[in-house]
């Protein structure tokens, strides 16, 4: 017995050594690595500010505004009527005299951004919503040289532009691959934010990570005026006066232009966007050349399938898009795709959400037939359609006669379109029933319905003015689909 626990303890002790030896060893593995690791990321940061950060701008506009003058309006004397007579007809000469007409005033407006030069000639790229309505654009180096920059080439659906300065020899940015980007990756933001408020040409770095991909900002479908369903999401602080300048990699690539950060008070929260370099490299030439960027149109707006839509349409999963408008005279209504279809499939290729459909299309050439694969009325459908060039506005004229609010049903007070409460919310449908009033904690509240919204069709059926409302709703038991120029919404029965 005093053999085998002799043995046994041994056995232990020489476990215990070797696993201490691994420790060991991964221990002085960490601590080698850590600071090895920490001050390789200051080195790549420090090389990002001293290279790329060369070629970052500081963008300042000016835009003049002329507000019309008019007549000072006379509106009598004092001795108006009075006995002596003529006291009118010589305080109105008088006035006229000294007063006359007001002239028109001219009030300047500043605004502040940032560039990044991409080429040696002097061509900066930055967004189209820091040098739109530009009177005067002045663009000034980190080194303090200062010059007038000419806009060479604007698109506000991916507010994108090009300017230049007439300036040569000039250290430019190297563009990198955005597709390549990952959630956690380092980046750093370079800009001039508050602009000529710090007195220093120099811009400024912040670091931080890529916090997600492939974000989603402003309106839905394919109707808003930017196109922000793509973009690359950071903690790294952009603040005003950051907008246009570059995100960068360790490697002093830039993978994004910065665009726009999300504030409940205006300042930095930790969220910032920036738009992919790819997207912007694929129109940078015809920016450059004066060209007008075209883009592919289907003419439908589009929505994502929530887990409710997909039970109600009876799909599989909640891959695919679906349409809630189509356009009159569009590439769509000519195909024979309507409302509630659900977009499955271009040209044989998987459609999942509506930021794949949007890219697909918008790089698709005007004329290029293809393919649509499709539900409807969970029936599979191939249809072909021709793409069209999106037209640069899609306004609708509203028009509509006022009417009382409805009773509540399901927690919605709606009212014919018409009167105030229309030209307020701005409503460019010309048939349906505005949506005046939601109850908190009702059926419609939950389901997403907000008011402002147009109710243009119930289960399928549509919906004109609020006599068709009335019917519809009337002995309306289930769930109900409901469709806005927004999208669909299931609105539970509540029983």
């Amino acid at each position: 017995m005093s053999k085998k626990k002799i043995i046994f303890g041994l056995a232990f002790l020489l476990i215990g050594l070797a696993i201490g030896a691994l420790l060991s060893v991964r221990l002085d593995v960490l601590e080698a690595a850590l600071p090895l690791e920490g001050f390789r990321m200051e080195d790549a940061i420090i090389n990002v500010a001293d290279t790329t950060g060369r070629a970052v701008v500081s963008i300042s506009i000016e835009h003049t505004t002329k507000i019309k003058g008019g007549r000072r309006y006379y509106f009598g004397s004092p001795f108006s009527g009075s006995p002596f007579g003529g006291g009118d007809d010589v305080f109105r000469k008088f006035f006229d005299d000294f007063s006359g007409e007001i002239p028109d005033r001219e009030f300047k407006q500043m605004g502040l951004g940032s560039g990044v030069i991409i080429d040696a000639q002097g061509h900066i790229l930055t967004n189209e919503h820091v040098i739109d309505d530009a009177d005067k654009i002045t663009v000034t180096l980190p080194d303090g040289r200062v010059f007038k920059g000419e806009v060479k080439g604007k698109d506000q659906r991916s507010d994108l532009a090009v300017i230049k300065i007439n300036a040569g020899s000039l250290p430019f940015a190297s563009l990198g691959d955005s597709d390549t980007a990952r959630i956690g990756q380092w980046v750093v933001a370079i800009g001039n934010p508050f602009g000529f408020a710090m007195e220093n040409p120099e811009p400024t770095v912040t670091v931080g990570v890529i916090s997600a991909l492939h974000r989603t900002l402003g309106g839905r479908g394919l109707s808003i005026d930017r196109d922000y369903n793509d973009l690359i999401q950071t903690d790294a602080a952009i603040n005003p006066g950051n907008s246009g300048g570059p995100l960068v990699n360790l490697k002093g690539e830039v993978v994004g232009i910065n665009v726009a950060i999300f504030s409940t008070t205006g300042g930095y929260e930790g969220i910032g966007f920036a738009i992919p370099i790819n997207n912007a490299k694929r129109i940078i030439s015809r920016l450059t050349e004066g060209k007008r960027i075209v883009y592919g149109w289907l003419g439908v707006t589009v929505q994502n399938l929530t887990e409710g839509l997909a039970k109600y349409f009876a799909l599989p999963d909640k891959n695919g898009v679906l349409v809630a408008k189509v356009l009159e005279n569009s590439p769509a209504q000519k195909a024979g795709i309507k409302e509630s279809d659900v977009i499955k499939s271009l040209d044989d290729k998987a459609i999942n959400n509506v930021r794949e459909l949007l890219s697909v299309v918008g790089k698709m050439e005007q004329g290029r037939k293809v393919k649509v694969g499709l539900l409807r009325d969970k029936k599979e459908l191939s249809l072909q359609a021709e793409i069209g060039e999106r037209p640069e506005s899609l306004e609708e004229e509203a028009e509509g006669s006022p009417n009382i609010p409805a009773a509540d049903w399901r927690g919605l007070e709606v009212q014919d379109l018409g009167g105030e409460n229309t030209l307020r919310f701005r409503i460019q449908e010309k048939k349906g029933v505005l949506v005046v009033g939601v109850r908190p904690n009702s059926p419609a509240e939950e389901a997403g319905i907000m008011p402002s919204e147009v109710i243009v069709e119930i289960n399928k059926q549509a919906i004109n003015n609020l006599a068709d409302y009335g019917k519809v709703t009337q002995n309306l038991k289930g769930d109900a689909l409901v469709r806005t120029p927004r999208g669909y919404f299931l609105i539970k029965s509540g029983e």
